[in-house]
């Protein structure tokens, strides 16, 4: 770590450290927090010329206490006149976040779009930024490593950033927790960063928060993360040669979207992903045998996150290739079919409710049997509270703080609220970029730093076959009336 000063302009910055074992361009978005010059038109003057992006600074020959020169113009403000209307760029920055109607984006660290794109998808999920909010820095329960303690405070802070942030925000504090964590994030290649798989920085980050963000002491011991998160699955193992049959249950954090040539539909990817085969000793037959196991959802989610497993280790490359064919998925999602006789029967009641609101938009006459007293006490909502695994959901208060008798129930149909996407042949190559549904109902596209409006109808076509961006990870949120 180096400690070096910085002219620009009329001013002296003092003492800016440079962690050379990162690229000279997260040096770059640390002058940018100091001076709001950006980096693309900062102009370094080091031995040999203009420092570069990528340069390795093993070759630039930077000493300690070196005074280094910059040229280069900030970012204007605009000002507004003294009488007359007020512009968006004269209002506090957390104002023209909200004018804007989208939270920034994140500068690319190097090779770090994996992570930027999972951060907007899980930064989009409100319940889980009011968990966050919640934890304090003397938070930490006793099952939690100090790490993993750490990584959740970056990013709770880094959520912070995004909403009060009209300009791109650097990630360098949650980037370098991330890796101190997780040290596969760090692997380098010729002295720079790799690229690395969005689904298992996802999935690395849930693990993180269902330990760190678990009610310490709490009677009902909460698990926010599951509770957002997670889905039950029930499955039957059957072994047709011997007749043995046994049953299972597990809980995941996301459900598969299997790929082959029969697959071009994300419903019939999830089907052919609940059944598999495996082989494994019988007891029976005193060796090993094929047994068949076919799974069930016995208990769903607020946010139902499905990973394409698009991407399988080739043996001649000895890379992971990805599957380029082209799966079709819906903006609405109904899985119904994909769950348990036990959890159809608890979802039948609020499904019947949601088509008589729905039918009510549409002037039809709802259906007398479940909703002719209880009209007045049913309501439409799109997903708030916490749900548990059975498919009900906590019980909700009234506008005064009371609670009320009222219920939020699941109805098994979503709404598609996030598509994390990647571009490229390998998922050790290739870029990863974030499409997220804004409160508002429009769409971006945050492509690192570059937030970007989409047209709803678009997000669909993210579905492959060609070398474009296509769905990685797609993320739904529950559709839910209240009884």
């Amino acid at each position: 770590m180096l400690t070096v000063s910085v002219k620009w302009q009329k001013e002296l910055l003092k003492a800016v450290e440079i962690d050379t074992s990162q690229p000279p361009y997260v040096f770059k978005c640390q002058l940018y927090d100091l001076t709001g010059v950006p980096p693309e038109r900062q102009k370094i003057m080091v031995k040999g010329g203009l420092l570069k992006d990528d340069a390795d600074w093993s070759t630039v020959g930077l000493k300690q206490g070196q005074k280094l020169m910059m040229m280069g113009t900030a970012d204007e403000v605009v000002k507004a006149p003294e009488k007359g209307p007020v512009f968006m760029e004269d209002l506090p920055e957390e104002e023209q976040v909200v004018s804007l109607g989208h939270s920034a984006g994140l500068f690319n660290l190097g090779n770090t779009c994996y992570m930027n794109s999972t951060v907007q998808c899980l930064h989009s999920v409100p319940e889980l930024k009011s968990s966050l909010v919640k934890y304090s820095h003397s938070g930490r329960n006793n099952d939690v490593d100090q790490t993993s303690h750490m990584l959740t405070i970056a990013t709770r802070d880094l959520f912070g950033e995004l909403d009060k942030s009209v300009k791109p925000v650097a990630p360098m504090q949650f980037w370098t927790l991330l890796r101190k964590k997780y040290p596969q994030f760090g692997q380098l290649h010729n002295g720079v960063f790799m690229q690395q798989d969005a689904e298992e920085c996802w999935t690395q980050l849930l693990y993180t928060f269902s330990q760190s963000l678990r009610s310490a002491g709490s009677s009902e011991n909460i698990d926010t993360v599951k509770d957002l998160f997670g889905i039950d699955l029930a499955s039957r193992i059957h072994c047709q040669e011997s007749g043995e049959e046994t049953s299972e249950t597990e809980s995941v954090y996301s459900l598969k979207c299997h790929i082959s040539q029969e697959v071009n539909h994300l419903h019939e990817g999830l089907k052919h992903a609940l059944k598999s085969e495996l082989e494994k000793a019988s007891p029976a037959l005193g060796r090993s045998a094929i047994y068949l196991k076919e799974s069930r959802i016995n208990g769903l989610p607020r946010y139902l996150t499905i990973q394409f497993v698009r991407f399988f280790w080739k043996r001649e490359s000895n890379q992971k290739a990805k599957i380029l064919r082209k799966v079709d998925y819906p903006l609405e999602l109904d899985v119904y079919d994909l769950c348990s006789d036990e959890l159809r029967k608890q979802l039948e009641g609020p499904r019947q409710i949601l088509r008589d609101e729905e039918g009510k938009k549409l002037g039809l006459k709802a259906n007398g049997k479940s909703s002719s007293s209880k009209d007045d006490d049913v309501k439409m909502i799109d997903g708030e509270g916490s749900s548990n695994a059975s498919g009900e959901s906590t019980v909700t208060t009234s506008q005064e703080g009371v609670p009320s008798d009222k219920e939020t129930r699941l109805t098994g149909i979503y709404d598609l609220v996030a598509v994390l996407t990647h571009k490229g042949r390998s998922a050790d190559s290739g870029h990863y970029v974030a499409w997220v549904k804004q409160e508002s109902g429009k769409w971006m596209e945050f492509d690192d730093d570059n937030p970007i409006p989409q047209r709803e109808e678009d997000i669909v076509k993210l579905s492959g076959g060609g070398d474009w961006h296509m769905a990685y990870i797609c993320m739904y949120k529950a559709r839910t009336v209240s009884m």
